[in-house]
């Protein structure tokens, strides 16, 4: 068992030290209060533009959300014009909207890298040290930590992490978190756990781990082959909010790991809508129409949740088409509550899986690491990936 400390970012000790990735779609107030629940840790909002928060855009502002007893409040920024950021932040800072901000240059998506954003940007050296300096120059006055996620590079031709590392380190940064894989991987492969272990070699500041953590042995493992202070889980509790309990048993010392029956899995969904209805619910005028889009936001959690469970076509079908909670209820009644959870899903990669690829860029983009020029169009209207 690797001796851990507490995961120190500013003011806050953050045990156990694991983090909840920001997912599109996906780490909504509902969800994160449904790991929550499971164990400890930093549970990170949707991913937030740094232009939509400038703008006010509406849908922007109703996604920075966060439940009463959460704490510390983690939002992930996604900026590439060191201007625009730092007067993101300072409207973040200025108006309490989080106790954390990490900034993405993690983001493989084409629509992002084209543009010379998310994982393209560390390339160009001085923009990113500028946009990263900018950030915590914001935040400094209110001691709200900064943090930055990234990836290894653009491909295996065009690393930067080490480099990029040193620049937010050198920015005054509070933490680094790796995600082990290049933008060209994008979610193929396995990840480079190696290139964790160096980048934490060359750091003073925390170095966070990211990358094909299915299982909490997983993260054990990470931590006792890079030296890392904490690890950061995305996929792998997709359909698993119990992932959390078990990562708090591991980093504890404990051996139990949960492997609940389809019953114990029924009643995790259950209780997954209900939060996501009471979400939707306290946001809308009228409660019915609440309800319905809960639901509707629950559906694509349905397939994570019954992965390699025997469960007929038909039925996973009706559960991906729920419009009530009370269809919810009826439907999962008609599982099998004694089923065993099926062990040879354990250990097997979660969510979206993809083929690597060359990443779209812009034009020249390679062509000079010292131009500091906010890339043209980079800036993202909306939030949330």
């Amino acid at each position: 068992m690797p001796v851990l400390r507490p995961l120190t970012l500013g003011p806050y000790q953050v045990w156990p030290p694991v983090v909840l990735a920001p997912m599109a779609g996906i780490t909504n107030v509902g969800f994160r209060r449904l790991c929550r629940e499971q164990g400890g840790g930093i549970y990170v909002c949707e991913m937030i533009t740094t232009r939509a928060l400038v703008e006010r855009n509406p849908k922007t502002l109703r996604m920075i959300a966060f439940g009463d007893d959460e704490k510390p409040r983690s939002l992930q920024l996604y900026g590439t014009d060191p201007e625009i950021t730092a007067a993101a932040v300072r409207i973040v800072v200025e108006r309490n909207l989080a106790d954390h901000i990490d900034l993405n240059f993690g983001c493989p998506v084409p629509k992002v890298t084209r543009r010379g954003g998310g994982a393209a940007l560390p390339w160009r050296r001085r923009l990113f040290a500028r946009l990263v300096r900018a950030a915590v120059d914001a935040a400094a006055p209110s001691g709200v930590p900064v943090t930055v996620k990234m990836r290894k590079g653009i491909d295996d031709d065009h690393l930067t992490y080490v480099e990029a590392g040193l620049a937010a380190q050198e920015a005054g940064v509070a933490a680094v978190a790796l995600h082990g894989r290049t933008a060209s991987q994008r979610y193929s492969g396995t990840a480079d756990w190696d290139a964790i272990a160096t980048l934490k070699q060359a750091l003073d500041v925390p170095v966070l781990g990211n990358g094909d953590i299915w299982e909490a042995d997983d993260a054990l493992r990470m931590v006792a082959h890079t030296g890392v202070d904490g690890v950061v889980v995305g996929r792998g509790c997709l359909g698993r909010p119990w992932l959390f309990a078990d990562l708090e048993a591991a980093f504890n010392g404990r051996p139990e790991r949960r492997l609940p029956t389809l019953g114990e899995v029924a009643a995790t969904m259950r209780r997954h809508a209900e939060l996501l209805v009471d979400q939707f619910v306290a946001g809308a005028r009228n409660p019915a129409r609440g309800e319905r889009d809960g639901c509707t936001d629950f559906r694509k959690h349905v397939a994570w949740y019954l992965k390699g469970f025997p469960v007929g076509g038909e039925l996973r079908r009706s559960l991906a088409m729920i419009e009530s909670l009370a269809q919810l209820d009826d439907l999962l009644g008609k599982l099998d509550p004694t089923e065993p959870f099926p062990v040879t899903a354990l250990g097997q990669p979660r969510g979206r899986t993809n083929s690597p690829g060359k990443v779209a860029l812009p034009d020249g983009w390679l062509a000079s690491r010292d131009d500091d020029t906010v890339p043209e169009g980079a800036e993202m209207d909306d939030s949330g990936g």
